[in-house]
């Protein structure tokens, strides 16, 4: 898949969506970023820390899902934004943030159709 043509995707299907980027099991970025225009109100570090837990997080998950089946995404709801987390199959992490008043349904339903296209 061009994650980078995914990401930027994302970012297209809804004015809304900050952030779109794809990680592999290291935290290592694949693709993907901030919205142009937009500055991210988290320093290096602090983003940084986020994707280690979201990593962890999702390591965890795959553990469950031998009994509950796989995770589709997970959503974390701010004061001041919405974080996304979809896990694409066993190597890659999508995270995607968007301002706090966006549909929640929207985001998840556009996200999935643009990765079925892909």
């Amino acid at each position: 898949m061009d994650y980078e043509k995914f990401c930027s995707q994302i970012l297209d299907a809804d004015p809304k969506i900050r952030f779109a980027s794809v990680y592999d099991e290291w935290a290592t970025c694949v693709s993907g970023g901030m919205r142009k225009g937009l500055e991210n109100p988290l320093s290096e570090h602090m983003q940084n820390e986020l994707v280690n837990l979201s990593i962890i997080h999702w390591k965890a998950r795959k553990d469950t899902a031998k009994i509950l089946g796989k995770t589709k995404y997970t959503m974390s709801e701010y004061e001041k934004i919405k974080r996304f987390s979809f896990y694409l199959g066993d190597d890659y992490l999508l995270l995607v943030s968007a301002e706090k008043d966006v549909d929640t349904n929207v985001v998840v339903d556009k996200v999935i159709k643009i990765y079925y296209e892909n």
